[in-house]
This record gives C-alpha cells, structure tokens and sequence, in this order.
C-alpha cells in the first residue's frame, strides 16, 4: 500500500483521473475497515484537485430515508439530507449522477457551505440498491463535466464493494 498518490505535473483532468483511480484502488486494496477505506478516497480526491473544495459520502439510511454525512474532507458539512432534497437527495432518489454548474440556480439546493459555486454527486449503487452518495463541491463555477462524471462513476462502481 502506498501512503501517498503520485502524478506527473502538468496532465490533463483526464489523464490526472487515469493515474489517480488505480492508486485509490491500490489504497483501499487490502484494508478491511470501511471508514478508513472511504477516508482515504475522499482524502486522495480532495488533495489530487485543486478545485474540490469539499469531497465527501453520504451514507443511506433506510430506516430513516436519509443520507447521512460519512467520511469527507472540507468544512464542516450538513448531517443528514432527506432523499429528494438538494442536489445529493435528488442523485440518491433518482440514482443517477447529478451535475451542477451554478448550485444557485438548482431548486431547494441546500447551502451547507456558502462558498461553493459547482457540485457533482454520484450515487454509491451496490447490485442496484442505494448504499450512498459521494458529494463533491467547488468554489468555481462549471468546474465539472463529462470528464468527472465518466471517471467518478466508475471508481464508485469500482469501491461499490466497500459498502
């Protein structure tokens, strides 16, 4: 296991992605411990992007039909989002990856860090059942696209088993 992820400067986002996720599968690889596992993935994207202001999961709770904040890196975040609501809700009731430009123009976006301008969240399917949601925000505008979603999605399917 390595204790830190290595790029060459200057790659693209997609090249950056291509380097990065078989590291955060080598570094989840052998430990058996969920929240180390999604700690240290939320840690490697924080840190590998400049423009993620916050990465983090949300676990679903069935019993009480919420997310649930989990592991993250970033200010200190909301605790519980009901399914439906703002834009980590809407990915886990639809279950399909939302992005968002201008989190200001999202109805009933819920503003848990009053910086953030952009979001991607990607729903964490386990043999098609809602298991969570991972959250990433950025203080810029239009900062995700294609590239990101293409990319985070297949990394959550890659980490599915964690959960």
């Amino acid at each position: 296991m390595s204790d830190k992820i290595i790029f060459d400067s200057g790659l693209s986002k997609d090249d950056k992605y291509k380097e990065l996720i078989p590291q955060i599968l080598s570094l989840v690889k052998d430990e058996t411990d969920f929240t180390a596992n999604i700690a240290n993935v939320t840690s490697a994207l924080k840190y590998s992007f400049i423009d993620f202001s916050w990465v983090g999961f949300y676990i679903y709770r069935k019993d009480s039909a919420e997310l649930v904040l989990g592991p993250f890196q970033g200010k200190i975040a909301c605790t519980r989002i009901l399914m439906g609501k703002g834009v980590c809700g809407t990915a886990a009731i639809k279950k399909e990856t939302v992005i968002v430009a201008d989190v200001n123009k999202f109805p009933g976006h819920i503003f848990c860090d009053s910086d953030s301008k952009s979001e991607i969240v990607v729903p964490v399917l386990k043999n098609g059942e809602l298991k969570g949601v991972l959250d990433i925000d950025s203080r810029e505008y239009d900062c995700f696209d294609e590239i990101d979603k293409n990319y985070l999605e297949d990394l959550v399917r890659k980490i599915s088993n964690l959960f």
